[in-house]
């Protein structure tokens, strides 16, 4: 079964949960952080690819569109207002 972002990111909010409960245990504790760190690398690796995908979809001829991903979700907001 493939894991998919998602159900890596519902994983890690699970994870979160029970190393905030007090009840966990030092042992169990470790485990969970371990998974959790795991988790977090793949996540995060998976972004970066998603990212590196994205800006060679922006490319057009020769030049690359530099515009991060932050600065259209501004500019959506603004015209709004």
């Amino acid at each position: 079964m493939k894991n998919g972002f998602e159900e890596k990111l519902n994983r890690l909010e699970e994870i979160v949960a029970k190393l905030e409960e007090e009840q966990t245990d030092l042992d169990a504790s470790v485990k969970l952080f371990e998974e959790g760190i795991a988790l977090s690398k793949e996540m995060t690796e998976k972004l970066q690819e998603v990212k590196f995908k994205v800006t060679a979809l922006k490319k057009k001829g020769a030049v690359l569109l530099a515009e991060p991903f932050e600065a259209a979700e501004t500019t959506e907001s603004t015209d709004g207002e």
